[in-house]
């Protein structure tokens, strides 16, 4: 598949989980008397993954998200040199996402911008959670969210080859939110947050930093750690490894 149709699906992807996962906490969150809460932001976060995952997965492999590409590529599951097409599309479709979030919130009669679901530590956090707490948080979930895709997506895994994966990561990225929202708003991916930042800016691009520099670091982390539990996943590198046994 040519890279600037993977980009493109990527960009697509990303939209579609920034306008559909924030677009749940701004329009309906608090919606009087019908509000979804956090348990329906959560789940509709999961939602767009598992949807895009099902739409786009086939095409691009469905990242929408800086971290999962650069632990993929750690994981030697993804190429460096696709590395910058696929972050420039996926920021750029949360970028566009949180902009038409925002034409549509902003024709309500007396909308207020708040947070417009932005990921934030210390005052900024939604329970009021320390920077050394955010910092761990994002960390510790981005990198179980790799761990989850590494395994769903094994190519010895059963349940992947049998297209089951996306259930399984969209389930997990609404754990995610379940366990995260309270602490960051819940961000394990960049390019979500930069969007909201960028329509919110002030604050919101200062603390920017944290939900790339956690995030990334996480799913760093997970691209090594899972390689070293499950093995490789390349079918020719048991062939090799064969190989080199019989030679010896």
């Amino acid at each position: 598949m040519p890279l600037s149709k993977r980009a493109a699906a990527e960009f697509v992807g990303t939209f579609w989980l920034v306008f559909g996962g924030c677009g749940s906490a701004v329009l309906a969150a608090a919606f009087p008397s019908l509000g979804i809460g956090f348990v329906g932001v959560a789940l509709a976060f999961g939602l767009t993954v598992l949807t895009m995952a099902y739409a786009i997965g086939h095409i691009s492999g469905c990242h929408l998200n800086p971290a999962i590409t650069v632990g993929l590529l750690v994981a030697k599951r993804f190429s460096a040199k696709d590395l910058p097409a696929y972050v420039v599309a996926q920021v750029l479709g949360g970028m566009v996402g949180a902009g038409v979030l925002y034409v549509i919130a902003s024709g309500k009669p007396g909308f207020e911008l708040g947070g417009f679901a932005c990921n934030g530590f210390a005052e900024n956090s939604p329970g009021g959670y320390s920077l050394e707490a955010c910092l761990v948080a994002e960390l510790v979930l981005t990198f179980m969210f790799l761990m989850i895709i590494l395994g769903a997506t094994d190519r010895r895994s059963a349940h992947g080859a049998h297209g089951f994966a996306p259930i399984a990561i969209g389930l997990g990225l609404t754990l995610i939110h379940l366990i995260g929202i309270p602490v960051t708003n819940t961000s394990v991916n960049p390019a979500r947050s930069t969007g909201p930042a960028i329509i919110v800016g002030g604050w919101a691009l200062q603390q920017l930093w944290l939900f790339w520099l956690a995030p990334i670091a996480g799913a760093a982390i997970a691209g090594i750690v899972y390689p070293l539990i499950a093995g490789s996943d390349d079918p020719m590198h048991e062939v090799k490894k064969q190989a080199g046994s019989k030679a010896a």
